[in-house]
């Protein structure tokens, strides 16, 4: 199988398999949504803490284990206490005697995705949360695909050479004017309440997901790594495929909690 087979074959499996859970919310939705973490967590120390001792690494996978537990398990105020004590305690960990402040920022990277897109998909009602991953996921995806055939087609000035080369600044206007699209129209389709207040936050979003994407491209270039892993035929790792949804979930979640009416 060619790697160009190998690539479309993976994408579409993690497109059903992620699309399928989306759909499905609740604890179906969280224990992918851990699941990927967990890889991430994984991938995050064989890059950014090479030389880590297994007592780093299990407490990075114990800290998610036990927070998908917390939202599989537990309902209301108890729910979010317990998450935060161990995310709290998780961080704590790290910085006191454990890898200091990379492995605490494996942790936020890790774990922070896993709450955020637990909280976005399952902290509202069934429409509302359905809602908020689909307009997260089409602000994202819409992103990657603008960037890239906007690139391609306009080339021009690089956005950051010393980090990612191959990336320019008419690809990141192109991926924002795709994502402000995209999301639009989700939120047009979900009947969302002034609609040019959810056309700009996609515009946001996308900075921030290209930022994302950038963070992870340096992170690779400091430990001289192509990619982040293995485990995706074609693709590489996980944090290959979400470096700037992580970054956009987390930075939605922040948005909607300080928000009465974004996705509520």
């Amino acid at each position: 199988m060619s790697n160009l087979q190998q690539r479309i074959l993976s994408g579409l499996v993690m497109a059903a398999a992620f699309l399928a859970a989306v759909v499905s919310g609740g604890w179906v939705f969280s224990a992918l949504m851990a699941l990927v973490s967990l890889v991430i967590w994984s991938e995050w120390t064989n890059i950014a803490l090479p030389d880590a001792d297994d007592r780093t690494r299990l407490i990075g996978f114990a800290a998610v284990a036990l927070m998908a537990a917390a939202v599989i398990f537990l309902q209301g105020p108890m729910q979010l206490i317990s998450v935060l004590i161990i995310f709290a305690a998780g961080i704590g960990l790290m910085l006191s005697w454990s890898g200091g402040g990379m492995s605490a920022l494996g942790m936020v990277y890790a774990a922070g995705f896993f709450i955020a897109m637990s909280f976005l998909r399952n902290g509202a009602g069934e429409h509302d949360g359905l809602f908020a991953i689909l307009y997260l996921c089409a602000a994202v995806w819409a992103t990657d695909i603008g960037a890239y055939f906007a690139g391609r087609s306009i080339g021009g000035p690089k956005l950051a050479p010393a980090i990612s080369p191959n990336k320019t600044i008419s690809g990141a206007l192109g991926g924002v004017i795709c994502a402000m699209l995209a999301a639009g129209l989700i939120a047009n389709a979900f009947a969302a309440p002034t609609l040019s207040n959810y056309i700009f936050l996609a515009a946001v979003l996308s900075a921030v997901s290209q930022g994302g994407d950038l963070f992870e491209s340096w992170l690779k270039r400091q430990a001289g790594v192509k990619d982040s892993g293995i485990i995706i035929p074609g693709h590489g790792g996980i944090m290959d495929r979400v470096d700037g949804l992580v970054f956009a979930a987390i930075s939605l979640s922040v948005v909607t909690a300080l928000s009465s009416t974004l996705f509520a």
